[in-house]
């Protein structure tokens, strides 16, 4: 296992369930049932609210908050650009993408082939953006001037399904893995939000030439997290609201945590360490919290 850097997250830093504030609980968890092949896998009250989390495998994917008092997801604010739902295989990809797209609930927003990965977008029935992608071999991948290279070019639904997709391969979703790849955040300013997901965090920019976006990743990914400011240019904290209520990023071991709390003191940003995960708020508000694997579904069934 290589050395923790004091600067840098571990390479083997990934992704969690992305935490939802919804106000439907029964119909989001319907729609994430249906069009991710997802399956209530915990749960828990906690005073009002219901945490409910849905995952393949047992593998978490989305945890739904049940807040409905809350007012609908404001696009324009901080908050959430989508959930990346990562894939294996392009078969399985073309599954989820053909039960999401048979979903009225929710609205498809176009696909795109990046270079080094394909992908389709959706918008749930609640606003909250959702990527269903899968990666090309890391071999593919192409840097140009030292960043990663990405475009974003024409990639036809309808034929994706028609070469990837068989009755067999729809019926397999289920039981085939999914996990949390990337999240893409709004942002107020582009600064700002690599001063605090690179410098504090430590995770290292891959690409931070596309226009109004930076992307950055841990052990050379192409992209964990990337935030933009294509539709929330200027905005400040987060009003409460529906959509994004955390982002959970997992460590291998407390040495990582111990490296980022350090990192973080020296940033001067306040945070808060349980032991198992530090828990800290970036400067629009959005709850960060970076933990051990399988530490926030011990607490949820705890």
């Amino acid at each position: 296992m290589p050395e923790t850097d004091e600067t840098r997250l571990h390479p083997d830093t990934a992704m969690d369930a992305v935490t939802l504030r919804v106000g439907d609980l029964e119909g989001m968890t319907s729609y994430y049932a249906n069009a991710l092949a997802a399956a209530p896998i915990a749960e828990r009250s906690v005073g009002r609210e219901v945490h409910r989390v849905l995952g393949r495998r047992g593998v978490p994917l989305v945890r739904l908050v049940h807040t409905p008092d809350l007012p609908p997801v404001d696009p324009r604010q901080a908050g959430l650009y989508h959930t990346a739902f990562l894939f294996e295989t392009a078969p399985d990809l073309a599954a989820t993408v053909y039960r999401a797209a048979q979903d009225a609930r929710g609205r498809f927003t176009g696909s795109a082939d990046h270079l080094l990965s394909e992908a389709f977008y959706f918008t749930d029935p609640e606003g909250n953006g959702v990527e269903l992608y899968t990666d090309r071999p890391r071999e593919h991948w192409r840097r140009v001037n030292g960043e990663i290279a990405m475009d974003v070019l024409p990639l036809d639904p309808n034929a994706y399904l028609r070469t990837h997709l068989t009755q067999d391969v729809l019926d397999a979703a289920p039981d085939r893995p999914g996990v949390v790849g990337h999240v893409h955040l709004q942002v107020g300013d582009i600064a700002t939000a690599r001063a605090f997901y690179v410098d504090a965090l430590g995770f290292e920019t891959t690409l931070g030439a596309f226009p109004g976006a930076v992307f950055a990743s841990a052990g050379g990914y192409h992209h964990h997290v990337a935030m933009n400011v294509w539709q929330s240019r200027g905005a400040g904290p987060r009003a409460a609201s529906l959509g994004l209520g955390s982002v959970a990023i997992t460590v291998p071991g407390r040495e990582d945590l111990d490296a980022l709390a350090a990192r973080l003191r020296r940033g001067g940003i306040a945070f808060a360490d349980d032991g198992r995960g530090i828990a800290v708020d970036d400067p629009w508000g959005t709850r960060i919290t970076v933990a051990l694997p399988g530490t926030a579904q011990e607490l949820l069934a705890g």
